[in-house]
């Protein structure tokens, strides 16, 4: 039976780039019940012809919204709505915050103290996105249009950016379903200076925060600067159990789309049961949406912080660092409106401003719609990356569990039986063996406080497919073979292009 086919929107809502306003068109149809998830839309060009728009604009419109886990398109079939879509929708379609007002977004990593690889490495450490990814134009507009005429004067932790989180506000309500308006932004140098901000703001020092175990170290070690003890929750295959908080602890941090770095995805029903318990308790909950804007056949679930209840307690925390490159070196929070005020007197206090440049770069390559072309390429590619290291790790290594693969761009390999062992010793011995052959991953155990569990994080945002097959191999031999077996393989495997 052939799917319903949404006719598309009789006119464009709003005004600003194409693109971003048939987005918006296509997420209150769902959110009103006029598309439902199956639903199939128009072609590009027949969409752009009713709507007397150039197609390039219904194309890039289509991206955004597939890299927002809204639609999927099927080769040789068209476009179509997925499962969840509208729940996501219904989430994210209030009312936009009024015209100069606005909003956050996603958060970076890596390993403390950590070497730096050679040159001739392949590279898959987490937390790395592809930076031959972004336009060259749109990236070098960007800039012209950050640099100031003349250069301000005003101390960085007092500069507001009202353009930056104007363009932020509808990006942000529709990738996330996260509604605020631009006073309860706080734009910060990187994702720990919004976690040190959050501290000291709620008085963590000398209290407890939960975090996820294994979790993000750099978080952990901003709590810990700013006083506060971190107190290590054991995750599962659906991310932290809010029944294992305590009264005790005054916080919790976690990373609920893509727990840092298992790869879980908080269900629903934990996600309202965490935001009701942190209204009785009065816990301040900590969302680090690190890579929130990438799934991979999965339906789009929206920010913690747009649960029913969730504004109230949820501080949400973002980077643009995933989405196109650290260089920004810009963060955002969203604290509770009760924390707003404490923020940012303590963002003057501990000279924690960002770039106004930055800012008004990154400001323009939302507003004029590059970030959203730079989501849609980004979002094909990382998928294509990651079925050819997931199809290769299972031609070669079927014995291993790969987990953490319907989100972000990372994923694990499981090097354990179940009990902790084996094979290949200690996931720091095989971490060992592969960067011998020039490959570097890290290990599992590294981002654990209590008991530990062998194993590989990866990342693939970065792996050209064709190498998928050699990276198997590789860790194949790094398994299952001594050392002295990878030796042989160095200029094959790891510097080869």
């Amino acid at each position: 039976m052939p799917h319903p086919t949404w006719q598309g929107p009789t006119r464009l809502p709003g005004t600003g780039p194409l693109p971003r306003r048939l987005a918006t068109a296509v997420v209150d149809a769902l959110a009103s019940g006029a598309l439902h998830p199956g639903d199939a839309l128009l072609p590009s060009r027949r969409l752009a012809g009713q709507l007397g728009i150039g197609r390039g604009a219904v194309v890039a419109a289509y991206d955004e919204l597939t890299a927002a886990g809204y639609l999927e398109a099927r080769p040789g079939s068209g476009t179509f709505v997925v499962e969840g879509a509208a729940e996501a929708a219904r989430r994210s379609a209030g009312p936009p915050p009024p015209v100069g007002r606005s909003l956050a977004g996603p958060v970076e990593d890596t390993g403390l103290g950590a070497p730096t690889p050679p040159p001739d490495a392949l590279d898959l450490r987490p937390g790395h996105a592809e930076p031959a990814l972004i336009s060259t134009r749109d990236w070098r507009a960007a800039w012209r249009h950050g640099i100031p005429d003349p250069p301000g004067a005003e101390a960085l932790s007092r500069v507001q950016h009202p353009e930056l989180q104007e363009a932020l506000a509808g990006h942000l309500r529709r990738m996330r379903g996260v509604t605020a308006t631009p006073d309860e932004v706080v734009v910060v140098p990187g994702a720990s200076a919004a976690f040190t901000l959050l501290a000291v703001a709620a008085g963590l020092a000398g209290a407890d925060v939960a975090v996820e175990d294994p979790g993000y170290r750099r978080a952990r070690a901003a709590f810990v600067g700013a006083g506060a003890g971190v107190r290590p929750v054991p995750v599962d295959e659906d991310g932290l159990d809010p029944g294992l908080l305590r009264p005790t602890d005054a916080a919790v941090y976690l990373t609920p789309a893509h727990q840092y770095p298992l790869g879980a995805r908080m269900p629903v029903a934990r996600r309202g049961e965490l935001v009701d318990l942190a209204h009785r308790q009065g816990t301040l909950v900590v969302e680090d949406d690190y890579d929130g804007e990438f799934r991979y056949g999965v339906a789009p679930m929206p920010a913690l912080r747009s649960v029913p209840g969730g504004a109230g307690c949820v501080a949400y925390v973002g980077t643009a660092s995933k989405v196109l490159t650290p260089d920004l070196g810009l963060a955002w929070v969203v604290p509770p409106p009760h924390l707003l005020a404490a923020v940012r007197r303590a963002q003057d206090q501990l000279s924690l401003g960002a770039s106004p440049v930055a800012a008004r770069a990154l400001a323009h390559l939302v507003g004029s719609g590059a970030l959203g072309r730079q989501l849609g390429r980004a979002a094909r590619l990382y998928r294509a990356r990651r079925d050819a290291l997931v199809a290769a790790l299972r031609r070669r290594c079927p014995d291993l569990r790969v987990a953490g693969v319907e989100a972000g761009l990372h994923l694990v390999v499981l090097l354990d039986d179940g009990d902790g062992n084996t094979d290949g010793g200690t996931d720091t011995a095989v971490v060992d063996r592969l960067r011998s052959a020039g490959i570097w991953v890290e290990a599992l155990s590294g981002y654990f406080l209590g008991r530990t569990r062998p194993g590989l994080v990866i990342g693939y945002s970065r792996l050209p497919e064709s190498r998928a097959p050699l990276v198997a191999e590789a860790l194949a031999q790094a398994v299952l073979r001594p050392a002295e077996a990878l030796a042989d393989r160095a200029d094959s495997v790891g510097r080869r292009e």
